[in-house]
């Protein structure tokens, strides 16, 4: 918007004072103003005002879990100002699940204040309230630090340096480390609508992975054969290997998309997303076994509690757990964990392997989570 009101600023900049019977004072906002007679006896104004650039050397940052994370964002003038000028700034956040399309002004329709701060005040929103900062490390420097990163940060945030009547902006993506895994219902495969499929993610300490995730996921070799649901609201599923049955074999390797699905009354699988844990994911190992009621207390009586889904691929992913043992998981699913494949623990390639969902009864093992 700010790039269609410049030509009418200008043309309203540029004005005649009738008959030379007043001037219009100096209006000190970061721009010069010059009084230039047109030998008529009219007054003209004009415009000869330095430019405000706002740039980031870094257009994507990536970071882990639970950690802190610099978004750099820098602004100058050109030409430079012997006396400095007073900013406000503007963090705001285009969460990873609304992105479509391109940075643009129109994209943050949709945004959330992140932070505002003009000299020393400043003031933090929502979520982010008590976890973010400006670096401020030298002049011009608007960098915003999170702290405390989790899972939903992630997105397209956008630095806004505004002077007066100049407003510049420039967009940071913040990506974060870690795995995508496919999720079905205990029930069987497409019983999420996507609303369900947001809360099993959830439950299991993940999110709905985003288009990007996945697509990065099907790059490092991820091939599924069940749609699932993406943040986005898509239901798409990857495949490296073309098959029957999962496209047809002349259909080339990529994401199959089935595109914007009803998210009330369709039902799919889930693609979640999970980053590192801050804790420690490790097998117990009981004598006799345990049926899942049994493995649940294990855990507490160790002083854990038993692991979720997106823990134990956080833990084989991102720190290499590798047990060739079946345990249970909080969900009542029963996995493990392969990081270098090998003789009697399941396919040839790493992954986690699963039982499904075997009758609570059953005797397993567990995995817990401190």
């Amino acid at each position: 918007m700010l790039s269609l009101l410049r030509p009418l600023l200008a043309a309203c900049l540029y004005l005649q004072l009738p008959g030379g019977q007043g001037r219009i004072p100096g209006y000190n906002n970061g721009f010069h103003y010059q009084d230039i007679s047109n030998g008529n006896g009219n007054g003209e104004i004009y415009f000869n005002g330095v430019r405000l650039h706002v740039e980031s050397p870094e257009p994507s940052v990536s970071a882990t879990r639970g950690s802190s994370v610099t978004l750099p964002c820098h602004y100058h003038y050109e030409p430079e100002l012997t006396t400095p000028r007073r900013t406000r700034v503007k963090w705001s956040w285009l969460p990873a699940n609304t992105i479509t399309a391109p940075a643009s002004p129109e994209v943050f329709t949709r945004e959330t204040e992140v932070m505002v701060a003009m000299g020393n005040r400043h003031r933090s929103y929502g979520n982010f309230r008590g976890r973010v900062r400006l670096r401020r490390s030298a002049p011009g420097d608007m960098s915003l630090v999170i702290n405390e990163l989790q899972l939903n940060d992630t997105g397209r945030y956008r630095c806004e340096v505004i002077d007066g009547l100049e407003d510049e902006s420039v967009t940071v993506e913040l990506e974060l480390r870690g795995v995508v895994f496919p999720y079905y219902s205990q029930k069987g495969r497409y019983h999420f609508n996507f609303f369900g499929a947001q809360q099993a993610c959830q439950d299991q300490d993940a999110t709905l992975a985003t288009f990007e995730q996945l697509f990065a996921a099907w790059e490092e070799g991820l091939d599924w054969c069940n749609a699932g649901w993406l943040a986005d609201g898509t239901v798409q599923y990857p495949i490296t290997v073309p098959r029957d049955g999962c496209g047809g074999v002349d259909l080339a390797a990529g994401l199959r998309s089935y595109g914007q699905r009803n998210r009330l009354l369709h039902s799919y699988d889930a693609f979640c997303f999970s980053a590192s844990v801050k804790g420690t994911v490790y097998f117990l190992k009981h004598l006799t076994k345990l049926n899942f009621t049994e493995a649940v207390q294990a855990c507490a009586s160790d002083g854990s509690q038993i692991a979720k889904v997106g823990q134990l691929y956080a833990a084989w992913r991102l720190m290499g757990l590798d047990r060739c043992d079946a345990g249970w998981l909080a969900d009542g699913s029963v996995r493990y964990p392969i990081t270098k494949a090998r003789a009697n623990c399941g396919p040839p390639e790493p992954g986690v392997r699963s039982f499904g969902f075997p009758p609570l009864y059953l005797k397993f093992d567990v995995y817990c989570y401190r």
